[in-house]
């Protein structure tokens, strides 16, 4: 294997491995805890006409009915089901490309979709749905990387352009431009031992370099190996602050229910810049072209 399919290949695997931590995350939420599909079942502007066309029930019967609500978290289990069948496919992807494209591309939608009702329980707020780009654009790209090995500089730009989205999103609720997550301050203060005030300002300076690194991810080379540098460390810190910021050995079972999933569904958040970062730098490294 010549240095190019080497770069390559690890490129592939990192891809792979965010594509499977993601459905593994999701797959373990659904299955374990919940998910926003109430915030659609339950909206009566957007759904009553369809429910009295379906179901033949009016509004008040339908959300009081133990029988729906059943059939909600059935169906959210079997979500959680249809992520794990996911991330088993990514493993074998190479051994069952065609198929598998068709499968994982149904992941994807469905994380689309997910993230689309996580951006209408935060009352539309679109900063919500593009933070999730690297979690579903992860088995996009893995789709497409299995029938396109070869990865040009068009690939790389839309790859880019996704961890922006990701690191951009994720600052406009640091500096509170939306109302600040609780758990951002929570995991702040945990893990800085720092008061309230000093949180907010460290979330102030992390929501300005998530600006700087998604506009610095498009500077020339010198400029950005740094700025992807720094989205891998604040990818895998913010990756690894869900377990950080309420580890306890007393309570380690409790602690890894809760919040393991959370870290691991982002593991792309990390991934995907450490897979540009190393395959530019060993391209600039070894001075081989990079197709259009």
């Amino acid at each position: 294997m010549d240095t190019s399919n080497k770069t390559n290949s690890l490129f592939f695997k990192l891809i792979q491995f965010a594509t499977i931590a993601v459905f593994l995350g999701r797959a373990w939420q659904h299955w374990r805890w919940d998910a926003p599909y109430r915030s659609l079942l339950w909206d009566e502007q957007w759904m009553s006409g369809l429910i009295a066309n379906l179901l033949g029930m009016d509004w008040a019967t339908y959300i009081s009915s133990v029988a729906v609500e059943n059939a909600i978290q059935y169906g959210i289990k079997g979500i959680g089901l249809f992520y794990l069948s996911c991330a088993v496919i990514a493993i074998f992807i190479k051994r069952i490309p065609k198929i598998g494209r068709y499968w994982l591309g149904l992941g994807a939608i469905s994380l689309i979709i997910l993230a689309a009702l996580y951006c209408k329980e935060r009352f539309f707020s679109i900063g919500q749905f593009f933070e999730y780009s690297l979690q579903f654009g992860s088995p996009l790209l893995l789709i497409y990387l299995t029938t396109n090995p070869k990865i040009s500089n068009r690939l790389l730009s839309i790859i880019k352009v996704a961890i922006a989205l990701t690191f951009t999103a994720h600052g406009l609720y640091a500096l509170g431009f939306y109302p600040r997550p609780v758990h951002f301050m929570e995991m702040t203060m945990n893990i800085l031992g720092v008061e309230e005030e000093q949180a907010i300002q460290f979330l102030n300076i992390a929501g300005i370099l998530d600006f700087v690194i998604s506009i610095g991810l498009f500077l020339p080379w010198r400029w950005a190996k740094y700025c992807l540098a720094y989205a891998v460390f604040w990818g895998a810190g913010t990756t690894a602050a869900r377990i950080w910021a309420y580890f306890d050995w007393e309570w380690l079972d409790y602690v890894l229910v809760q919040w393991l999933h959370e870290s691991v569904m982002r593991f792309p958040h990390f991934l995907v810049p450490l897979a540009v970062l190393l395959f530019l730098a060993k391209l600039k490294k070894s001075s081989l072209p990079l197709p259009d």
